[in-house]
Parts: structure tokens; sequence; C-alpha cells
């Protein structure tokens, strides 16, 4: 038996922030310094290394469940199910509920519950939870939803990946320009022929690597030092994912015995444009090969990084023809891949 995912659904906040809106940020380092060049030049070796020109910030009257809640409607639709017959709802986030203009974080109740009520779904034995496990939360939930219904304690897993980013950046920091909201949802369910997952590959690294993203004070020495923001050491970060997420890659195939060859399409967390195309020489060298032009869809130049959102939205994206240049037919074979806080890798073999 193999699971695949049978419905998919996304959804972009419409408020849309150019590299343009950072220009009259106070951009400090870390020990509260100024720095010394200008926005102008900080935001153009930004979009250089990142490709962002563009992200998007959830609408005010919108939290993180919301968002999930209408990417959910969508993959439910698109799916062709009724929500009752739904086993588990899974949500991967990190972050919770963050009310617009507050920075305090609300898990109670889970927001997976809160999507299932929000799908007005009476069924009890639908088990809604929420999953933290960074970027790669929602690739870990379709492998949570793999062991559900292989195990026989499933037949269908509603599997989503959203956040609020723009509500947990410090502003004097200039990672804070990467970061953006969004919400990606996927049916998933149990395939009796040649379609759906075909391997799988997940580790977490904690011990230096647990820190290398943080919850931090605000870079600005007149803020708050009780209130937190998002962090990183993207030195680090890149130096890991460099070295760790293309051997997982090629474990990940290997397992699956799909030549490199029939590769159609490698869909990565849209963590750095930068970042990612190393990440997939790298890999592709492991085999001796160059990697082929067009293997790797991108989103992040007008989404930004949405976090756990980014590959599920990404995948929706391209099959509703929304991704210029990419598609995806039967019988394609995908590479599903992440990477983020924990820290923690995974990925996936897929035969669309």
């Amino acid at each position: 038996m193999k699971i695949k995912i049978t419905g998919t659904g996304s959804y972009i906040p419409e408020r849309v922030i150019s590299d343009k809106y950072f220009e009259l940020h106070q951009f400090l380092n870390e020990d509260g310094t100024p720095i010394k060049q200008s926005n102008e030049v900080i935001i153009k070796k930004f979009k250089a290394i990142t490709g962002i020109e563009e992200r998007r910030y959830s609408e005010s009257h919108y939290n993180t469940s919301d968002l999930a809640f209408l990417a959910s409607q969508k993959a439910i639709e698109n799916a062709g199910i009724d929500a009752e017959t739904i086993d588990y709802i899974i949500f991967a986030h990190n972050f919770g509920d963050v009310k617009f203009g507050t920075i305090q974080s609300d898990m109670i109740p889970s927001l997976a519950s809160r999507v299932k009520h929000k799908l007005g779904i009476k069924n009890p034995k639908c088990v809604a939870y929420d999953l933290i496990f960074g970027c790669p939360g929602w690739v870990e939930g379709v492998l949570q939803a793999n062991a559900f219904i292989k195990s026989g304690m499933a037949k269908r897993c509603l599997v989503i990946g959203a956040e609020t980013l723009s509500r947990v950046v410090d502003d004097h920091d200039r990672d804070s320009m990467i970061y953006s909201d969004g919400a990606g949802a996927t049916i998933v369910e149990a395939s009796d022929n040649e379609t759906g997952m075909l391997s799988y590959e997940t580790a977490s690294y904690t011990e230096e690597e647990a820190g290398f993203l943080y919850y931090g004070k605000s870079y600005h020495p007149g803020q708050d030092s009780d209130t937190k923001y998002i962090k990183m050491y993207g030195r680090k970060i890149y130096e890991f994912a460099l070295s760790n997420v293309p051997t997982a890659m090629k474990s990940c195939l290997d397992k699956s015995g799909i030549a490199i060859e029939d590769v159609k399409k490698i869909l990565i967390h849209q963590a750095n444009e930068k970042m990612d195309e190393a990440i997939i020489d790298r890999f592709y060298k492991l085999y001796d090969k160059t990697a082929p032009a067009n293997i790797m869809p991108m989103s992040i130049h007008d989404l930004g990084n949405s976090s756990v959102a980014t590959v599920p939205t990404l995948f929706d994206l391209i099959l509703q023809g929304q991704i210029e240049s990419h598609e995806i037919n039967k019988g394609d074979i995908l590479i599903f891949a992440s990477v983020g806080a924990g820290m923690n890798i995974n990925a996936f073999v897929y035969r669309y």
C-alpha cells in the first residue's frame, strides 16, 4: 500500500509587501549598533541572495488558523470528499495564532481543533492535533499520515502547513525581510496503484544545530527584552543545509529505486533562492550529474518564505497552472524536501 495526495488547496494573502516597504526601516546589528550600509544596499544584497522581490502578509482580520481553514476548504473541494470522513487533521505551524498588532502566541485550543471547528466537522473520531517541526512540518505531517494510513489507524487525513511569520519578526533585523504568511493544505489517502509516496527520509539534528533558529529579543536596545522574535544564524543554517539536505535526498531517492534521470521536479522549501540552488546542484553532483534546467520550481520571488506553507503552496500552485514554465503530469516522479528549525530535515519521493 502507498499513500497519495488526492486534493490540494492554498491561501495566498492579498497584501503584497515589496522590497520597497523596507526602505525606511532602521536595521541594526545584533549588538544594537546601526548597520553601516544604506538600506538601499542592504535590500539590493538581500534580493540578490534570496531572490525575494515581494512577499505576502496576512490581512489583519485573519490569523494562522483562518488561513489554514481557507486552504483546507479548497483541498477538500479539490479532492471531492465529505469532510466528515477525515480521520486526522494534522496542522503544522510554529507560532500558533498571533493576533494582528500583538506578539503573544495563542495555541489553546490547538489550531487543528480550530480548523476542524471552522470546517463544521462533527465526527468526534476525526482527531485534530498540531505539529511543531519547523519549516519541514508539512512534509513531516505527510509522513505521519503515511504511518497512520499504513497502520490502519486512518484512511484519510488532512495535512496543513500555515504560518503568519510577519507577526513574529523584529523590524530591526534585516532577516525579517525573508518571512511571509500563507497556507497550504492537502488530502492524503491510501493508494492501491503505482501512484503515491515511494520512499521517505527524516531526521533531527539537535546538538549545536538545535539553536540555529531560535526565539530572541529585538536588536533595538530600547525594546522590551522580554518580547521575543524569530531569529536565525543564517550562515550556519546555509552550511548545515548544504551538508545535510543533499545527502538526505540521495538516501531517499536511492531507497525508492528510481533513477535520478527520471526525476521530473524537486519541490524544496522556499527558504533562500541561492541556498536552494546550491542544494540542488550538490544533490546532482552526488550522482556525478548536472542539475537539469527547470527542475526546481520557485515561488519565493513573489511569496517569500512562509515556512511550513511553502512546499504545499508551491505544489498546489503548479497543479493549478500558476507557476510559469512548470507543470506536473501523470506518472511524473517528484521529490519533496525541506529543512528548518530543530534542525530538522525530511524528504519523500512521489509518483504523481
